[in-house]
């Protein structure tokens, strides 16, 4: 009679073949880290005609004989792999021993030797843990499996007339399936130790050369062995993904915080300047010219000075009608276009300085006014923004008038991001909106 474990058996490789394709799906390696994917693996053990997981046995004395096999295996992915086994060995019984259960045994059978001249299956096996998760490669690995196959074996009989062959010495084919566990050991990246037991489930009650009961036949396998992978690089199969995860989390998080230091310095950076720059434009007495150019501190309030914050010295007031040439305008649209700044700051790069020096020149020589009007795009808030524009234009005017040029002709007002010139919705219309004008008159 057929067990309906094996009625079943199309279902049970349509879920494997299934269940291999949807995890072969995932993803186990990247290009630049190549894993060994395929091993070959060789056992030897013991060879029992029984099954410790319940049912009744034929015979009342099973004895272990030796058994060996080989192996090839494909792994898929970091838990799952495709492994196809071959085994070959004897089984064994007799019904020297009494039966625990008080079985009283009829059989005209007294002992059998079955020669399995085969056994071949295909297994899913699952890794289903590795044992530290914490750490990207392991050497220690426990793993189960399930599949389906074919066993061919000759069972051979004694009764009180002597041994004799069964079924006429035929080899016997039948369906088995396997399940069993097993655990691993990494001995380096290119061999391992293979302990493993395996069940086998026949599609048939004649293993022992006695149908009896009308149950199945069991026999089981326990072996020890090698494994070889095959290939270069680490061994896909003991590679934990959780814990290379586990250490991208925590390299995100150092580099995180190595960004906050680094923004915390630069707070501390911009701190100490906007010091520096206040007490670099501090004029206490308000003529114009800052404490640190001022020649002659302490001018009394409206009184007109020179560069250097001393009292000009006119005998009459000129009225002179002022006129800006093309030139004129030349000059200072050239110092407006190659004017640049510290990003973040109102000090300005010495690329800056030659066509500044022109601009206060022309202020030398022709006595013009000149009012600057810095502005900034809409990048941070709008007291920051205020703030640097009126620094950056006062930084313009101090560096004016230590070049020569009239601070009282010279205005500098900040206006923030409040009037811009183009969108601050893209990355060149904010460059735009971050200037300082020049108006001569």
């Amino acid at each position: 009679m057929k067990s309906n474990l094996f009625k079943s058996l199309p279902v049970v490789l349509a879920g494997l073949l299934v269940g291999s394709t949807a995890m072969a799906q995932e993803p186990a390696t990247s290009s630049a880290t190549p894993f060994r994917t395929w091993s070959i693996g060789v056992n030897a053990g013991g060879l029992t005609p029984l099954s410790p997981l319940g049912g009744r046995n034929d015979f009342s004395n099973n004895k272990t004989s030796f058994g060996y096999g080989v192996y090839v295996k494909k792994q898929l992915t970091n838990y799952f792999s495709l492994r196809l086994d071959g085994v070959m060995g004897k089984l064994k019984g007799d019904n020297t021993e009494a039966y625990d259960s008080g079985f009283t045994n009829t059989s005209t059978v007294s002992a059998f030797d079955t020669k399995l001249n085969y056994s071949a299956s295909l297994s899913a096996v699952i890794n289903m843990f590795n044992i530290d998760m914490f750490r990207k490669e392991n050497a220690v690995q426990l793993y189960a499996s399930a599949g389906a196959g074919l066993a061919g074996y000759k069972p051979t009989i004694t009764t009180a007339g002597g041994s004799s062959s069964y079924a006429g010495g035929k080899t016997i084919n039948e369906l088995i399936i396997p399940v069993g566990v097993g655990a691993k050991f990494k001995v380096s990246d290119g061999v391992n130790i293979d302990l493993g037991w395996t069940i086998n489930y026949v599609d048939g009650d004649n293993l022992d050369g006695l149908y009896k009961n009308g149950t199945n036949d069991k026999y089981n396998y326990a072996y020890a062995g090698l494994e070889f992978a095959l290939g270069k690089g680490k061994q896909l199969a003991f590679h934990n993904p959780v814990a290379a995860t586990y250490d991208e989390a925590l390299a995100a998080k150092n580099t995180a915080n190595a960004l906050k230091g680094d923004l915390d310095a630069q707070k501390a950076e911009n701190a100490r300047l906007r010091s520096e720059m206040a007490d670099l434009l501090k004029d206490t007495d308000g003529d114009g010219v800052a404490d640190k150019l001022d020649k002659c501190p302490g001018t009394p309030s409206g009184t007109v000075v020179d560069g250097s914050g001393c009292p000009l010295k006119t005998p009459e007031k000129v009225v002179e009608k002022v006129v800006v040439t093309e030139e004129d305008r030349k000059v200072v649209n050239e110092a407006i276009k190659n004017l640049e700044f510290d990003l973040g700051k109102a000090t300005i790069r010495s690329k800056s300085f030659a066509s500044l020096n022109r601009v206060a020149a022309l202020l030398v020589q022709k006595n013009f006014s000149l009012k600057l009007a810095g502005h900034t795009d809409n990048t941070g808030s709008k007291e920051l923004n205020l703030r640097l524009s009126k620094e950056r234009a006062e930084s313009v005017k101090a560096y004016l008038v230590s070049q020569g040029a009239n601070a009282s002709r010279i205005e500098a007002t900040g206006y923030g991001m409040g009037q811009p010139i183009a969108t601050n919705k893209t990355a060149a219309g904010r460059q735009k909106n971050r200037r300082v004008e020049f108006t001569l008159y």
